[in-house]
C-alpha cells in the first residue's frame, strides 16, 4: 500500500460513470470543547496541488498553503455541529451531521462521496463510500481533511481570544495537560462539551461540593 493518498478510488469512480466525485472528512471528534468541523472537497483531476496528505502528517504552515491553493482549484464547503449537537446525539453521529452538511454546502453539486472512516452518515441520498484510513488513501479525502482541520484550528484561535487561560490556541480543544489544569482551575465554558467524561467529571466534582 502507498505510503501517500493516491486518485485510484477517484478514478473507479469516475470509470463506472459517476462525473462528481467529493472525498469527505472531519476535524475535532476527540478535543473536550468546540464544534466538530466537517468539509467536503471535490478535485479537479488536471489541477490536483502537490502536497495532498492528510492533515495530521503535515505541518501548520503547509496545510494553510494548501487550504488556499484548495480554494483557488476545487470545489470547497464545510459545515459544523455545534457543542449543543454533540451533547444531544453524541460526537459520531454529530460528526457524520456535519458530514452531511458540507456534502449539502458543496458547489456544483457532488453523485458520490468518499467518507473518512468505516460508517456513512445516516441521511445521505447519494452513493458514498467508506474508506477506512481513507485520509492517508485519497486525494480528495486527504483535500478534506485539511480543510477542516483549517477550519476549525481558525474557530478555536477566535473562542480562545474570547476564553484566556485554556490555551485553545495551542491545543485546539483536546485534553492535553494545561488545558485539563485551566478546567478544573477555572471551570467549563459554554464551549465545552458536558458528555465528555473529563468535563462532567469536573463540573460533578463541583457541583457535589457546593453548599
Amino acid at each position: 500500500m502507498s505510503n501517500t493518498p493516491d486518485f485510484s478510488f477517484e478514478i473507479a469512480a469516475l470509470r463506472r460513470g459517476i462525473a462528481r466525485v467529493a472525498g469527505v472528512d472531519e476535524a475535532g471528534r476527540g478535543p473536550l470543547c468546540g464544534p466538530v468541523v466537517a468539509a467536503a472537497v471535490r478535485l479537479d483531476p488536471r489541477r490536483i496541488p502537490d502536497g495532498l496528505n492528510d492533515s495530521k502528517a503535515l505541518s501548520a504552515a503547509r496545510r494553510m498553503a494548501l487550504f488556499a491553493r484548495l480554494g483557488e482549484v476545487a470545489e470547497v464547503a464545510w459545515a459544523e455541529a455545534s457543542v449543543a449537537e454533540i451533547d444531544e446525539l453524541n460526537i459520531l453521529r454529530a460528526s457524520h451531521l456535519a458530514m452531511v452538511r458540507a456534502i449539502a454546502a458543496l458547489p456544483g453539486g457532488v453523485d458520490h462521496v468518499l467518507i473518512d472512516g468505516n460508517m456513512i452518515p445516516r441521511g445521505l441520498t447519494l452513493g458514498a463510500e467508506a474508506v477506512v484510513k481513507g485520509d492517508a488513501r485519497s486525494l480528495s479525502i486527504a483535500a478534506a481533511s485539511i480543510v477542516a482541520k483549517v477550519v476549525r484550528d481558525r474557530i478555536m484561535v477566535d473562542l480562545a481570544q474570547q476564553h484566556p487561560g485554556y490555551g485553545w490556541e495551542r491545543n485546539a480543544g483536546y485534553p492535553t495537560k494545561d488545558h485539563l489544569e485551566a478546567l478544573r482551575d477555572l471551570g467549563a465554558t459554554p464551549h465545552h462539551r458536558r458528555s465528555f467524561r473529563p468535563v462532567h467529571n469536573i463540573l460533578y466534582q463541583v457541583k457535589s461540593i457546593t453548599p
